[in-house]
């Protein structure tokens, strides 16, 4: 990045735009998900800490985190050691128990107030399927209920309202082809943080609704908070209605708090999704709830819930997410990185002023996103007055002062444990300097 943050930079990457170019001879669009290619079309080689490094050199301030799965940073060593500790005696067994296993299963269900029992598996998309089967097993019924804006994984359950235009908003809008009818038609859709629509809809279909599941804040969107008043209504709906509330905490589990936001609200789900910081990158997630339920699966001999994956409790990602908690459970990783998530909003904020701009910075703890809009932003509706186009330039502009936010509309940005307040300080000054290009000032 260059010394001078409000220097004319332009970077060089003919190294990622090969790269890129090679890769499509070989896989449709040359990327293996689906919102990995941006512009400009970056690809990656080298990880350390809060810095990533591009095919040509450059080097960046990673805010990004893959989605956020980096609550300690790249290449974290105390995580890194343990994995090479771990597969170097021991891989995969698809048999019996690991003491790793148990040694994890002992932590979630000791930090995350809903887990009574624990079942491991590779990635949060998975995670809320086998929550969702087993909500509708343990109920007897067959609809959901998620939430407009809220993403919950790939499969067909939940894929439907996430990006919706604004004519969808809360329509029927499915987002993939192939998709059942039954399916997209099986899951019913509401307002984020509007308790009265929520229970307007169980009326309309008393009996029938197996579960309701949620973001408890929804960070596909970037950062929108709930109120308490909803999330405590929700779990009274629940109780009063025979349904399970599910919190998918893929993103806020062990990054905002080790017992998820479920322990900073103090409102308890029946089943909770955990994902992307658990193992600080390494490909795991875990479904935790109530015994009652999770004894369902048939993993328990008289349960009759399916639920298999070859790969689940790899020894290498057991071993991640036990390094990571371990760290977690110092308390010096969310003291350092909710200050610093503070220092970013407040000094966004503070640029805003200064320049007389509108925008509203939301987040918390270690998220943060600036929208382009005025608030207050309680739900999905209200990000429809996000200025897209310069939500997406103003990060472009970061770029050339060598600062990654995932160039896309309405993505979040993750603080680690490797950032320090120097890296703040320079992102906060690229900031200024990529909203003065935008708004020519």
């Amino acid at each position: 990045m260059p010394d001078d943050v409000n220097a004319t930079h332009v970077a060089d990457y003919s190294g990622s735009e090969q790269l890129i170019a090679r890769a499509k001879e070989f896989a449709p669009g040359g990327v293996h998900t689906a919102i990995r290619n941006i512009d400009p079309s970056l690809c990656f080689q080298r990880a350390d800490g809060a810095y990533i490094y591009d095919m040509d050199g450059n080097r960046y301030i990673d805010y990004h985190a893959a989605f956020g799965p980096f609550v300690l940073g790249h290449c974290y060593p105390s995580v890194t050691e343990r994995v090479r500790e771990a597969i170097g005696h021991s891989d995969l067994f698809g048999v019996g128990a690991t003491e790793g296993e148990v040694e994890l299963a002992e932590k979630v269900v000791k930090h995350v107030p809903s887990a009574e029992k624990v079942l491991f598996c590779n990635a949060g998309s998975e995670a809320t399927y086998h929550a969702i089967r087993v909500a509708r097993a343990a109920t007897g019924r067959k609809l959901i209920i998620k939430f407009q804006g809220c993403y919950h994984g790939w499969h067909g359950y939940v894929l439907r309202n996430m990006l919706s235009p604004e004519d969808k908003i809360g329509q029927r809008d499915p987002g993939s082809e192939g998709m059942l009818d039954e399916e997209i038609d099986s899951t019913l859709v509401c307002t984020f943080n509007d308790l009265e629509e929520v229970q307007q809809t169980v009326d309309d279909h008393r009996g029938e609704i197996a579960a309701i599941i949620l973001e408890p804040i929804p960070h596909n969107i970037g950062c929108i908070l709930p109120k308490q008043s909803f999330l405590e209504g929700l779990r009274k709906l629940c109780d009063d209605e025979g349904m399970l509330l599910i919190f998918d905490e893929v993103i806020t589990g062990f990054r905002h708090d080790l017992g998820g936001y479920q322990k900073i609200s103090g409102v308890i789900p029946d089943l909770t999704t955990m994902g992307k910081a658990m193992a600080n990158g390494f490909p795991m997630a875990a479904l935790a709830g109530s015994a009652d339920v999770m004894d369902n699966f048939n993993t328990n001999p008289s349960g009759k819930v399916f639920f298999a994956g070859t790969y689940n409790g790899h020894a290498g990602s057991v071993a991640a997410a036990l390094a990571t908690i371990e760290e977690l459970e110092t308390g010096k990783v969310h003291e350092h990185i909710f200050r610093l998530g503070d220092r970013m909003r407040n000094g966004l904020e503070n640029i805003l002023e200064r320049l007389d701009l509108i925008g509203t910075v939301s987040g918390f703890g270690s998220v943060y996103t600036l929208y382009f809009t005025d608030g207050p932003v309680e739900n999905y509706t209200d990000l429809m007055r996000n200025n897209a186009e310069s939500y997406v330039q103003y990060r472009q502009n970061l770029l050339e002062h060598g600062v990654f936010e995932m160039p896309m509309n309405l993505k979040r940005n993750h603080i680690s444990y490797s950032h320090t307040e120097q890296d703040i300080d320079h992102s906060l000054e690229a900031a200024e300097a990529s909203l003065k290009k935008l708004y020519k000032r």
